[in-house]
């Protein structure tokens, strides 16, 4: 049993995103500290697979929800499920987020709003209501992923770092709100992860997306490491956590300048 999973043994955690990448590796992660998941995603067939393989090897009770938070009323369904199985939450892992690369102006408005929806509404909406459960019994935990990305403007995912922002800020404020409740809140803060994200950010060509790259398992132990030892944001990777570091000494100018040439679209090289 890993011990960064050792908290959750023998309780249950609801881990949205879950059918690839990094909520799959905290799927993964936990089940192997002996979790309980509730795994919900879009994809049943890949969910139902993940499940079956976790229930099999480690032997814990793995449940399946298929959810598209895009749509609003997709909390209150997964809450509405946890519920007619009797399951009480422990760990809420809000992971489920998307990006998308380009010229604002050109990015389909529709396809932002959904990734305001999912990155921030749905966030906001799934801890509103799991976290009240949490504090009747003075214990619970929410793990919520945001990005590097958090920390500054990152011109071509616009959209996307500012919804990080909100997922950091949003986090790091509810845990000082709830620690006198026996409740531990982090965000966990990865950069450049191997997943499916790149491609679905239409951003896997390009030089950003090409640095060295963490493993989504290693990004999840961090993680769930971080969250068990009361912190309240984490950043995954020692490089990572430099650069976080570096660009509070340089002028917001500077570093959104530099982040522009980093993310710029080919066509705009």
């Amino acid at each position: 049993m890993g011990r960064a999973t050792t908290p959750w043994s023998g309780k249950w955690a609801l881990v949205t995103g879950a059918s690839a990448g990094i909520g799959k590796a905290l799927a993964e992660e936990l089940a192997a500290g002996g979790t309980n998941l509730v795994l919900t995603a879009r994809r049943r067939d890949r969910l139902e697979m993940l499940a079956k393989t976790l229930s099999n090897e480690r032997r814990i009770r793995a449940e399946v929800f298929v959810a598209d938070l895009a749509r609003p009323a997709a909390p209150a369904e997964i809450l509405a499920f946890t519920r007619s199985k009797d399951i009480h939450i422990d760990l809420l892992v809000n992971n489920a987020g998307f990006g998308a690369h380009g010229d604002f102006v050109t990015i389909d408005p529709s396809r932002q709003l959904e990734m305001v929806q999912v990155n921030c509404a749905a966030v906001l909406e799934l801890t509103h209501l799991f976290l009240p459960a949490m504090i009747e019994r003075h214990s619970g935990d929410v793990l919520i992923v945001a990005s590097t990305a958090a920390f500054q403007a990152v011109p071509y995912i616009s959209t996307y770092a500012a919804t990080k922002a909100f997922d950091l800020s949003f986090a790091e404020g509810l845990a000082e709100e709830v620690k006198s409740h026996g409740i531990r809140v982090c965000a966990l803060c990865p950069g450049s992860t191997e997943s499916e994200f790149h491609q679905v950010a239409n951003q896997a060509n390009m030089p950003a997306s090409k640095t060295r790259r963490e493993s989504a398992a290693k990004v999840a132990r961090t993680g769930l490491k971080a969250l068990a030892a009361g912190k309240s944001y984490i950043i995954s990777g020692n490089r990572n956590y430099l650069g976080a570091q570096i660009q509070r000494l340089v002028p917001r100018r500077i570093v959104t300048s530099i982040a522009a040439k980093l993310f710029r679209p080919r066509s705009k090289a």
